[in-house]
């Protein structure tokens, strides 16, 4: 299996106040996103590509006041946003990295493998596969990603939401932000059973350590290194 950071997500309670952050905590606007009607969710998105992190954007998301939802009654929103802690701690502490996406040529066969994958790893339900798309200015946006019904993380968001993309990617028309990814790590109690599952999706070099749940992002930026925590949200 082969995977690359696809995205950081970055939940806020608004979009509004998502921007707000971004321009305060990174000195930047973020560019243009759109709207998700399957999710009643809507983003902004900002390149933070480089050589040791291709292709990588950072996504702030909110729920869309003004959308209902098209998935089903009872099944919850992507990256636990209908999740009440989660939302009282964007409320008590403002827009926060929560999560990453990973990027992978085959989805159904890395779901296979993480539900095959052996004690004390597996099994994991990484959720079912689903179709998703938007309309872009670039093109029509279009890909498979995992969601689960009761739209939970995993592992305290450590472990990554799945996708796989179609013929086009939204940093192919994202112009140069600034900003670039330098590092990606984790810390979590059950470390050795996260880092087993990041080998089975295709990471065998992202560093995982034992302590409190809390994935953490380095980014160069006009400003210097930023680090940026989901400090157990």
């Amino acid at each position: 299996m082969q995977a690359e950071v696809d995205h950081l997500v970055i939940a806020a309670r608004t979009l509004a106040e998502g921007v707000a952050w971004c321009e305060a905590t990174l000195g930047v606007t973020p560019g243009p996103g759109g709207a998700h009607p399957l999710m009643g969710t809507h983003n902004r998105l900002l390149n933070i590509a480089c050589a040791a992190f291709p292709r990588a954007y950072l996504e702030i998301l909110a729920i869309d006041p003004a959308a209902t939802p098209t998935r089903s009654a009872g099944q919850r929103r992507w990256f636990d946003l209908d999740d009440a802690a989660l939302q009282a701690g964007l409320a008590q502490h403002g827009p926060q990295l929560v999560h990453f996406v990973a990027r992978v040529p085959d989805a159904r066969a890395t779901l296979n493998a993480l539900r095959q994958a052996p004690a004390p790893v597996g099994p994991i339900d990484r959720g079912a596969l689903i179709e998703a798309g938007r309309d872009t200015p670039a093109g029509r946006l279009s890909w498979q990603i995992t969601v689960r019904d009761d739209g939970q993380r995993l592992f305290d968001g450590a472990l990554p939401t799945v996708i796989e993309w179609g013929a086009v990617h939204p940093v192919d028309a994202m112009p140069a932000s600034g900003l670039t990814l330098r590092a990606l790590q984790f810390t979590h109690p059950r470390a050795e059973a996260l880092a087993g599952a990041l080998q089975a999706i295709g990471f065998a070099h992202l560093p995982v350590q034992s302590g409190t749940p809390k994935l953490v992002a380095v980014l160069d930026t006009p400003r210097g290194p930023i680090t940026l925590e989901s400090k157990g949200l």
